[in-house]
């Protein structure tokens, strides 16, 4: 057993039923490499139980937290991943604020961002197996300047009923990309305005690409912080 202290960046909606959180690790001072903590579940899902605190509050966005760990357990592209001790709760020890946030931003890399193929609401948005495997992480931070949200009702797969979609259109390098939005505050909150485009601007995003389906790995906007949302969170 070990246990590492992140800084919570994504506690995204993953399915069955749990979340996906990913954070940077932190020393205090400086950050480091991408922690994701994950069950040992089929699916790898963390459930609302396990990213419970011991006074039964649970894990938020932007928490730095101390979590318990078995071992490092990559998967494919997801170099990241290292399984939970579910015998022990996971501790908070702070909130970032914005400049720690910006702290923690990745540099462009163009293996990450490149080949890619796009879905049918989406752009640039998936990535063939064969090529995810190899571009060495699955998790990037970045300072969006323009970012758009969209509701939207969208065709359903072969069929299927429609339902509306919030995604995210921004820009990286000059290359236009599309994604659907798993940040489940941001979703949420989205759905319950009118179908539209809304422009946000300055935004970071952590950019995750997902576990291989059908052939393809995903990339979706795992969470969405806004200045002015990290205030809100720290309570300015």
């Amino acid at each position: 057993m070990y246990g590492k202290t992140i800084i919570c960046l994504a506690s995204s909606r993953k399915p069955p039923s749990g979340r996906c959180i990913a954070g940077k690790e932190y020393y205090g001072i400086n950050v480091s490499k991408w922690i994701r903590p994950i069950s040992a579940r089929f699916s790898h899902e963390v459930s609302e139980e396990e990213l419970s605190y011991k006074n039964g509050t649970k894990v938020q966005l932007l928490d730095i937290v101390s979590i318990p760990l078995l071992r490092a357990t990559p998967f494919q592209h997801q170099t990241e991943n290292h399984m939970l001790n579910n015998d022990y709760f996971w501790t908070k020890t702070g909130v970032a604020d914005w400049n720690l946030i910006t702290s923690c931003l990745d540099k462009f890399d163009p293996i990450f961002w490149g080949n890619s193929q796009s879905t049918f609401h989406g752009k640039n948005d998936k990535v063939e197996e064969s090529i995810a495997i190899n571009t060495g992480s699955s998790l990037k931070f970045i300072l969006a300047s323009d970012l758009i949200i969209r509701v939207h009702t969208e065709n359903g797969y072969q069929g299927t009923p429609g339902r509306r979609r919030v995604r995210g259109l921004f820009t990286i390098n000059r290359t236009p990309y599309i994604m659907s939005i798993t940040d489940p505050e941001i979703e949420n909150l989205y759905l319950s305005y009118r179908d539209g485009d809304y422009r946000i601007g300055e935004a970071a995003l952590c950019i995750s690409l997902v576990e291989v389906w059908n052939g393809f790995a995903f990339r979706v906007i795992a969470s969405i912080i806004t200045k002015q949302r990290c205030n809100k969170i720290n309570g300015h």
